[in-house]
């Protein structure tokens, strides 16, 4: 097979395919580095979180270095998820027109290699862990339970976006574990905000796949909202909102954190305002535009956690 006729569908134009070595390409876009939008997704609330914890405590000077590892573990654990997505949905991805391309349906790479390849990232992700206090190590840990269970609630709910949200926002919780060495109300209003966030853009994300899900039989919000997905979507968008800003008020977070909640308010209400439900293209391109919001966000806490910790 030449590697053009191997490129995953919905993955063009990227560094995997033009500049990767040709033995790693499979590997890479098993693990998503072809598609990194996921894994910045799942690190934006692992940001929010070490800066709003660091504004909590007037303390920035291991900030930089809990963003970097977060960074490496979310990325890590975010090709960790999608490797086992893939082995446990290889059935279902070869009868998706947009999936049957991956590595393991397209017989590009084995189920044994992809295991193999899964325990690898696995571990990238435990040495990231390590370098944390126990309770934020348990913290991590427990999470990966609700990563296990996820592939599976497509075949028997029409809510997979909610457990998809419980892993996803995990990070919320994180940097309060790491930096606090506690998980207090500031955390899990702010990770319940992150999971109606998740719930949202997953919504945008799955009506790409709406028309074979509902052949197949894989359920979805986008299948459940169909032509209610517009205010479907203000209604988990407003209460991301609502909900952080909670958590940014119960932090005492000051005016840069409420300005980054202001931007990252409009951007939502931008992609309420563009979604088109039968514009595949057009739904891929405001899911992505979700980093660039959560973004806006972190920004706004880093200064707000950078301004606290000059004026204490």
């Amino acid at each position: 097979m030449s590697d053009a006729a191997a490129r995953v569908a919905d993955s063009t134009d990227n560094w995997v395919d033009s500049r990767a070595p040709l033995w790693s390409r499979p590997y890479l876009r098993l693990s998503r580095l072809d598609r990194p939008i996921g894994s910045w997704l799942l690190l934006m609330p692992c940001w929010w979180s070490a800066a709003l914890a660091a504004g909590v405590a007037h303390d920035v000077s291991r900030l930089l270095l809990i963003v970097v590892l977060f960074f490496i573990g979310a990325f890590a654990m975010r090709g960790a998820g999608c490797t086992w997505n893939d082995i446990t949905d290889r059935h279902l991805d070869a009868r998706v027109e947009r999936t049957r391309s991956r590595p393991i349906p397209a017989g590009q790479v084995s189920v044994t290699q992809a295991i193999v390849f899964l325990v690898a990232q696995a571990l990238v992700g435990l040495i990231v862990l390590l370098q944390f206090n126990r309770f934020a190590i348990a913290t991590g840990i427990a999470s990966l339970a609700i990563v296990a269970i996820y592939p599976f609630m497509k075949r028997i709910t029409y809510w997979p976006q909610v457990v998809l949200g419980l892993a996803f926002s995990w990070g919320a919780l994180m940097g309060f574990a790491v930096t606090l060495g506690r998980i207090d109300a500031v955390a899990l209003v702010l990770y319940a905000g992150s999971i109606s966030w998740v719930i949202g853009y997953d919504t945008i994300y799955a009506h790409q796949d709406s028309e074979d899900d509902a052949l197949i039989g894989i359920k979805s919000t986008a299948l459940l909202f169909a032509e209610r997905t517009r205010p479907a979507l203000a209604v988990f968008y407003g209460l991301a909102v609502i909900l952080i800003g909670v958590a940014l008020y119960l932090g005492g977070a000051r005016w840069p954190a409420w300005l980054g909640l202001a931007a990252f308010a409009l951007h939502l209400v931008w992609q309420i305002a563009r979604i088109e439900i039968g514009d595949p293209r057009l739904c891929l391109r405001l899911f992505k535009s979700n980093r660039d919001a959560g973004l806006l966000l972190f920004a706004g806490l880093l200064a707000d956690a950078l301004l606290r910790a000059v004026l204490t």
